[in-house]
């Protein structure tokens, strides 16, 4: 967090929180009672100072605020970049994953990713990348009409994905249970009798 953040929390620790004004949406775009937030120091600022609790509710620490988020997805979206020729996944704060844990595809055939950093939706746009990276269990690339049966639930077909060379199985994961199983809150609300902006 940022330093002046921090002064702010130790001078005004008892500000109440807000909620149900800022969401994420799942392109990694910041929005402010549903209008997308375009100014690039309050993107960053915001990104530098995102956070959460030991509840799993994500928030922007505003100086002695906690602004709670809401999130369409999950709490980062990732999107990709090749450096030195190596693809990596960046967070929607503009973190570098140096470990990737697992890739998994929901029922809609979106990619998440899970990092260093956590969970995360892979950003639409970067699906072009990412498709021929999809392959059969034999290396060829992946059947459209047997990945589409796997991600309904059926068959014992086991799609794989190349991270540079390094080939590993993709999961799939039911979407209405990511916030469960990661520990995330997708909508915070205020506790009984919890004071709010």
């Amino acid at each position: 967090m940022d330093d002046a953040v921090l002064r702010a929390i130790a001078k005004w620790p008892n500000v109440p929180h807000a909620y149900g004004w800022l969401s994420l949406d799942c392109r990694g775009n910041w929005l402010l009672k549903g209008e997308r937030i375009t100014n690039p120091a309050v993107t960053a600022f915001i990104g530098r100072n995102y956070t959460h609790d030991d509840q799993g509710r994500w928030f922007f620490q505003n100086g002695p605020q906690r602004v709670f988020v809401a999130l369409a997805s999950t709490p980062y979206i990732y999107s990709t970049e090749t450096t030195t020729g190596r693809l990596s996944f960046v967070t929607h704060t503009g973190l570098t994953a140096r470990r990737i844990e697992s890739v998994l595809a929901d029922e809609c055939g979106r990619l998440l990713v899970v990092t260093e950093y956590g969970v995360g939706l892979l950003d639409d746009r970067e699906l072009v990348r990412m498709s021929p990276k999809l392959l059969e269990e034999d290396g060829t690339p992946v059947d459209e009409t047997h990945f589409s049966d796997w991600l309904t639930g059926g068959g014992a077909y086991a799609p794989r994905v190349d991270l540079d060379g390094t080939t590993r199985p993709l999961e799939r994961v039911d979407s209405s249970r990511l916030a469960f199983r990661f520990g995330f809150v997708r909508n915070p609300r205020p506790a009984p009798g919890e004071p709010e902006c």
